[in-house]
């Protein structure tokens, strides 16, 4: 059996070489194919002469089969991957080619460098199912909404503790600013808040979960019914008395632009980190104001307005007064008050019942009473109590009643009673 020659063809060649038959056969002229097929009448005379002399494979292209003339050296392909495997171990390919052409001069698109990885199985395309989310329309202003959150990560890779990122960034434009911190409360929000609006200003509103730092749990008391209030936490608070508007998310979705952001920065942030060996969350914040630096300087979008809503701080603010944590202590009768199982001698005659604890952002702590800071002392050491010694209790008497108690008449009858049933002689006791 003679074997036969498989031409392989894609269906856009084997529509022009229907078109072309029927050329050959003169069926259709060459203008009518050439409009047809969407080619000039030139080439439709070179593909009938080439079918002529080499048959039907004549219609598949010249180049099919042959390597392309800018391939890239096979070396250069091998220096990559082990560039991957010996350095950026764990870097996806948008980002290392980046590093590559920043770090190690090499000039490849980060399509080329997938293609690369795919080959030698280092990477593997990741496809995930989106579930529908309602899209909401950018803020038209820089300064008009902040979204902020903290992300627990392992930000230094295993080279100490994890650690939180405080991270704010602008509805309008993308612009991020953030700060790490050993733990996610008060104290880091406060002071991440005061470090933003003393470099942009104070925001109009700010977008933010349900965590206890941000929303109280606390159920509103019958004053707060009346007055139609809700309870709010001390960072909620500052922000009340700044003028900030609370906005509170219902799921993590509905702030999707600073949940994108942290896992862009898990992702980028910490290599980038490793590389250049940083180990303390302080060396981390240096790095930090460099680094989105030039990420703002690449992701930022245009405002749909050009105007800045964010207000100057008004002159006069005392922002330490605002941005810390206020506690009411009731005053004992030796003026003394007890806080965070410490006890405080305040050293000033006060005629109130309850004080003021200010405990700001930086680790200090002031007492006040009406605006009024007062000199206090901490009490480290209590005057012991001399115990007196406990008496030992007395052995007490066993208690014999009288022989005309009315046990004794109870019992007398009770064995009259028994020898009358048993007609035999018994001896009563006392009888």
């Amino acid at each position: 059996m003679a074997e036969r020659d498989i031409i392989t063809m894609s269906q856009k060649e084997m529509k022009r070489l229907h078109v072309i038959h029927k050329v050959r056969e003169g069926l259709l002229k060459q203008k009518q194919a050439a409009e047809m097929i969407s080619l000039s009448e030139r080439q439709i005379r070179r593909i009938v002469k080439r079918i002529s002399d080499e048959g039907d494979k004549g219609i598949q292209h010249r180049s099919r089969g042959k390597e392309s003339n800018r391939r890239l050296p096979k070396k250069l392909v091998e220096r990559v991957t082990r560039l991957y495997q010996e350095r950026y171990q764990g870097f996806g390919p948008t980002l290392m080619a980046e590093k590559l052409f920043e770090v190690e001069g090499i000039a490849v698109s980060k399509e080329t460098v997938r293609t690369w990885l795919m080959e030698s199985g280092h990477w593997q395309r990741e496809r995930k199912g989106r579930p529908h989310r309602q899209w909401r329309e950018r803020k038209s202003h820089y300064g008009e909404m902040l979204q902020l959150d903290g992300s627990h990560h392992d930000w230094f890779a295993g080279r100490r503790p994890p650690c939180v990122l405080m991270a704010y960034i602008d509805d309008a434009t993308n612009r991020v600013y953030g700060r790490f911190y050993e733990y996610e409360g008060t104290i880091p929000a406060m002071d991440s808040f005061k470090r933003y609006i003393r470099r942009h200003g104070i925001p109009l509103s700010v977008y933010m979960d349900k965590h206890t730092t941000y929303k109280s749990p606390a159920e509103p008391s019958l004053e707060d019914e009346i007055n139609g209030k809700t309870p709010l936490s001390e960072f909620g608070r500052a922000l009340t008395e700044l003028a900030v508007q609370i906005i509170h998310a219902h799921s993590p979705q509905a702030k999707g632009r600073i949940e994108r952001l942290f896992k862009t920065l898990q992702d980028r942030l910490v290599k980038e980190m490793t590389i250049r060996g940083i180990n303390t969350i302080a060396e981390a914040n240096r790095f930090l104001t460099k680094y989105l630096a030039v990420h703002n300087k690449r992701f930022t979008v245009k405002a749909k307005d050009p105007s800045d809503l964010h207000r100057d701080i008004p002159a006069g603010l005392n922002l330490d007064k605002i941005l810390c944590i206020r506690t009411k202590r009731t005053l004992r009768n030796d003026f003394t008050i007890a806080h965070n199982r410490k006890l405080y001698q305040i050293e000033q005659q006060v005629r109130t019942k309850e004080l003021t604890v200010e405990e700001m952002v930086n680790g200090s702590m002031f007492i006040s009473h009406n605006d009024v800071r007062l000199p206090f002392r901490e009490i480290t050491a209590r005057p012991e109590k001399q115990h007196e010694p406990t008496p030992m209790p007395r052995k007490r008497k066993g208690y014999t009643p009288s022989p005309y108690h009315p046990w004794h008449k109870a019992n007398r009858q009770f064995f009259i009673q028994m020898r009358r049933q048993s007609k035999k002689p018994m001896e009563v006791a006392g009888l």
